[in-house]
């Protein structure tokens, strides 16, 4: 088609030579009227001639410099048939239109004017209720996935930008398990118990019910909210039973078994928004009260609900986040952790500035730099937990309080690096201790954390690496302390709490009374008294762990995740000196764990999870826990069942 022009004016120049060698050079003319365009192309192409080369010769002939007239005698023209094909026409200007479409409308009104119409703005229903007007949507207060008003979806009534949302959780916990329980010293629960540790077997049952309510002032699909008041209140029912007294109670009257229930406020801030910066809301916002915390991205150092004040805001479209905050702690009960509101707040304050930067350095790998400074002025306080024991000071070491003061400095980072999925930890705190458990004088503290999970996904399965290493005291009766210690750890790490050695509390018996080698839902081997109401201990062995586990999302509602790690000590330096021991070998055991999670509706409103975890003990464990079954493997099950609405 591009070639078509230049045939056509081809065609056009060959015909006129031929009618310039036909006219005679002198005499009379025997053809008056000159040759057209059309004539041309009907000599040339007939009457297959197309519009597009039709055009492209009447372009190129308008373009060319005007000459002498040529004319030619019709007797010496081709034949034609001058007549087009069926459903083709001659190119060229249509010289007949079809007739005009009129379109009557009797009695019809004319539109009004513009300027008939209001200016300022036409109301019409709520953009919030606009749904439910249409009928688009029904809102029922029993349907959360419909307009609810109890859920944020609509203003309260009679406002147009305060909204309320409620949530309402249960949280079932199962959990038959087996760990090293000591035989109670007055007395046992059998008759004939003579050894250190006696049966391992127990049971813990506990429902909890949380129940919260949020009051939001502001449009907050687009940006923060201007003002929130939020509160949560947990209550929680829990039965225990062991095989040995004088492991639930210090009373060696009370029986082996225990019911309790408590009530805590574990929400109650108000959250004020500052100011915006820019057009895409970026903002600075304070706020106040008791208020859920995490320092890093798997709750290595601190997550907890704690009393404090929070300033935090972001920059650069999200880009960039801040946090500067001061908590205060609040006393836990025992047997639930749930905060207790009424004893008194303890001196133990944390003091926390972090930021957080996207994209770096790599796009897809968020970096956050921390600074955190636990002061702890506990040391002329005694505490003694629900059950009857003492937790502040602990019974280790001389048995007394300690002051100390650590700062942490921490880089973590979370996302990917190409394909490879990446999460790390690190961790450097150092401080003083007013008071060492093993020398009673000052001592410096200086220890170290570094943790790193990377994991590489395959379609519906994710491979995972695990290594943790927590520094452990290689001297305890020097003046430097070495062992590593959080604040309240809650880590999300090598299982989480389907792992047998972070869900359970292995009691280091013989080297302190009611001292932890780890403590619940923690992965640390600090030997505290207790993760929730103790003080941190940098005389600790240290932890090291490594394994690899799998994530299979086998269904959108069904995930199946496998977990097999080796835990062991850093150091045992502390562990001999506390046990008096030679030699104790720095094996804890593997631990091989599998747990499936199914929601039913592929949402977050019912989840079901089941885990079982086998603790295989190595050479350091079965050395400080020895009984009549030296090879014997401990277990532990957990199943969980969470309805939120």
């Amino acid at each position: 088609m591009r070639r078509a022009p230049f045939l056509a004016l081809g065609a056009i120049a060959a015909l006129a030579g031929q009618q310039a060698k036909a006219a005679p050079a002198q005499g009379p003319v025997a053809v008056a009227r000159p040759l057209t365009i059309d004539d041309i192309l009907d000599r040339a192409c007939g009457p297959m001639q197309t519009a597009s080369v039709a055009l492209a010769a009447r372009d190129a002939s308008a373009q060319e410099q005007p000459g002498p007239e040529v004319t030619a005698s019709p007797a010496d023209a081709p034949p034609q048939d001058a007549a087009p094909l069926d459903g083709r026409r001659r190119p060229g200007r249509v010289e007949e239109f079809p007739a005009p479409i009129r379109q009557e409308n009797p009695g019809a009104v004319r539109a009004p004017p513009p300027e008939a119409f209001p200016k300022d703005e036409i109301p019409v229903p709520d953009r919030w209720r606009l749904a439910g007007a249409l009928g688009v949507s029904r809102p029922r207060l029993i349907d959360p996935y419909n307009q609810n008003f109890l859920k944020g979806d609509l203003p309260i009534k009679g406002t147009e930008d305060w909204f309320l949302n409620v949530s309402l959780i249960s949280d079932t916990v199962f959990e038959p398990r087996s760990f090293p329980i000591p035989v109670g010293v007055q007395t046992t629960e059998r008759a004939g118990s003579l050894d250190v540790f006696g049966k391992d077997t127990s049971l813990v049952f506990a429902q909890t019910f949380i129940a919260a309510a949020s009051l939001v002032k502001g449009s907050t699909a687009y940006k923060p909210p201007e003002y929130e008041f939020r509160v949560a209140v947990a209550g929680q029912y829990n039965y225990v039973d062991v095989p040995e007294r004088r492991v639930l109670n210090v009373k060696p009257s009370k029986p082996s078994h225990r019911n309790d229930a408590f009530i805590g406020l574990q929400e109650a801030f108000l959250d004020y928004h500052l100011r915006n910066i820019g057009e895409r809301y970026d903002f600075d916002s304070i706020r106040v009260g008791i208020q859920p915390f995490n320092t890093d991205f798997r709750g290595f150092l601190f997550q907890d609900n704690q009393l404090g004040v929070r300033l935090f805001g972001n920059r650069d479209n999200n880009r960039f986040q801040y946090n500067l905050a001061v908590f205060r702690r609040i006393e836990k009960d025992t047997n639930s952790g749930l905060n207790d509101v009424g004893q008194k707040l303890r001196e133990d304050y944390v003091f926390i500035a972090n930021v957080f930067r996207q994209d770096l350095p790599i796009p897809g790998l968020t970096s956050q730099l921390t600074v955190v400074h636990n002061r702890n002025h506990e040391g002329d306080d005694i505490q003694i937990d629900h059950n009857g024991f003492p937790v502040r000071p602990a019974l280790i070491g001389n048995l007394k309080g300690r002051n100390y003061e650590v700062t942490y400095l921490g880089y973590n980072a979370d996302g990917h690096w190409g394909r490879v999925n990446l999460t790390a930890s690190a961790y450097y705190a150092y401080g003083q201790d007013r008071n060492s458990i093993f020398t009673d004088r000052k001592a410096k503290i200086r220890s170290y954390f570094v943790a790193v999970e990377p994991s590489i996904d395959f379609s519906w399965v994710r491979v995972r690496l695990n290594g943790l290493y927590a520094s452990g005291d290689k001297n305890p009766y020097d003046n430097t302390e070495r062992g590593f210690d959080a604040i309240q750890e809650n880590p999300q790490f090598v299982g989480s709490d389907t792992s047998y050695w972070i869900r359970q509390t292995i009691p280091f018996a013989g080297g302190g009374r009611v001292i932890g080698v780890n403590g619940r839902n923690g992965l640390l081997n600090s030997l505290r008294s207790s993760k929730d109401e103790g003080q941190s201990n940098f005389n600790n062995p240290g932890t090291v762990i490594f394994g690899a586990g799998a994530d299979f999302d086998v269904t959108p509602e069904l995930r199946i995740t496998t977990n097999l790690n080796h835990f062991g000590f850093a150091n045992t330096a502390t562990v001999q000196a506390l046990r008096q021991e030679g030699s104790i070998p720095k094996s804890l055991g593997w631990d091989a764990s599998v747990s499936a999670i199914w929601r039913p509706f592929m949402t977050q409103n019912i989840v079901v999870r089941l885990s079982g975890a086998a603790f295989d003990p190595g050479k350091g464990f079965k050395d400080l826990f020895a009984n009549a079954e030296r090879n014997k493997r401990y277990y532990s099950v957990l199943a969980n069942i969470i309805f939120t609405y």
